[in-house]
């Protein structure tokens, strides 16, 4: 099939969810992906946050490749030793005792919701109230579709789960106002990506942690797009030396095969009991084995590191553009939001007919997420096709 066949196909066949580019990728190397036409793009998406390792990272590939003809899948009937091992590695590096593992960054909140539900019964006021947060986005299951702020995501849909209180994000004393003695759980992410690219300041994280120890409330980050390297450190709480009860992971853990993981505390694992919650496909041994190979790379120091520098670079060199529509540029480590005077899809789409992959986080916001093997060279590509589209 050629593009035009395939794209065809897809409109033919294919619910249609997505509003797609009339490209066809065929191939990525690292920073950069290839059409069925032979053009390059250098990809400042890494597939929402997901590729940090780029395309075809050689490890990545032969550890696939050889789990894939040793075993794939038993469901989690029984015992596999990736599963094992990406476990140990998890709780081991955080603040969790134990792990569940998923398919998606949706299921991953979902879990979290559903453990802090059974966690709320286990006290006299039987306390079954979420709190979440203007521009928050967890997803969009049903169940975590109701704790997911933008109204359009939510309202075609409704009714969605009850029992969800919206408070704003960055302010305490909305917080506070929202956070009482029949809230199980609060879910907010340390650094919003879909949002529009807000981290959160730094008193207003600690003072929710303070308010659910107030209110004996579970903390939840939902760190899949932030976390595992994406800020610079291996879990975007760490910068704000703030704890959660629960942690929530996706996008990047394998590095393009789908997973999730929802991280605990002893606390709430001992409310969880066999029955409780499964999955036919999760934490196989293939996807585990990517997952492990992503996590070894990204959890040590001189990576995260460089993911800094990398940050520190493109950051600086995007304030040099010289261009008035640019309203502010905000960032956590390699996940970085420009906001602009006007809508951002026609950049966008200018941008991909230079040669440049980005996407956006709403509709006045550049976001950009590359792999987190990005090099200096690679910032300067970007920066000067930007700079040619805006200036």
């Amino acid at each position: 099939m050629n593009a035009p066949e395939i794209i065809q196909a897809e409109t033919d066949n294919i619910l249609q969810t997505y509003v797609r580019p009339d490209i066809v990728f065929t191939h990525g190397k690292g920073i950069y992906l290839f059409d069925s036409n032979g053009n390059k793009y250098l990809d400042f998406t890494a597939g929402i946050a997901v590729t940090s390792l780029g395309h075809s990272d050689p490890d990545w590939v032969t550890a696939v490749s050889t789990q894939a003809a040793q075993l794939t899948h038993t469901s989690n009937l029984f015992h596999t030793a990736p599963q094992a091992k990406l476990a140990k590695k998890l709780v081991s590096s955080s603040f969790a005792d134990k792990v569940y593992f998923c398919n998606s960054g949706a299921e991953a909140n979902e879990a979290a919701i559903k453990f802090a539900r059974k966690y709320g019964k286990k006290s006299k006021k039987q306390k079954n109230k979420i709190v979440s947060f203007s521009g928050g986005f967890h997803g969009r299951t049903m169940g975590v579709l109701a704790a997911t702020h933008k109204a359009q995501y939510r309202e075609p849909f409704e009714p969605v789960m009850p029992g969800v209180t919206f408070a704003t994000y960055n302010n305490l004393e909305s917080a506070q106002n929202a956070i009482n003695d029949e809230t199980c759980a609060v879910i907010v992410e340390p650094v919003q990506g879909e949002g529009g690219i807000h981290p959160a300041a730094p008193q207003f994280l600690q003072g929710v942690r303070d308010l659910c120890h107030a209110h004996n409330a579970l903390l939840i980050f939902d760190e899949v797009q932030c976390g595992l390297g994406r800020t610079g450190h291996l879990w975007a709480h760490e910068a704000y030396g703030v704890t959660p009860d629960i942690m929530t992971l996706a996008k990047p853990l394998a590095g393009g095969l789908p997973i999730g993981a929802t991280l605990v505390t002893q606390a709430v694992a001992d409310v969880i009991k066999p029955g409780d919650h499964g999955s036919t496909f999760a934490a196989g041994p293939l996807v585990c084995t990517a997952a492990i190979t992503v996590f070894d790379k990204v959890s040590q120091p001189a990576f995260l590191e460089q993911v800094r520098h990398s940050s520190a670079y493109l950051i600086h060199q995007l304030k040099t553009i010289q261009c008035d529509d640019i309203i502010d540029i905000r960032a956590a480590g390699l996940l970085i939001g420009v906001e602009m005077n006007k809508p951002v899809a026609p950049i966008i789409a200018n941008a991909r007919s230079q040669g440049l992959l980005i996407i956006n986080a709403g509709e006045t916001i550049l976001r950009l997420t590359p792999a987190l093997i990005l090099e200096q060279q690679h910032v300067d590509e970007a920066v000067q096709i930007l700079e040619k589209i805006l200036h």
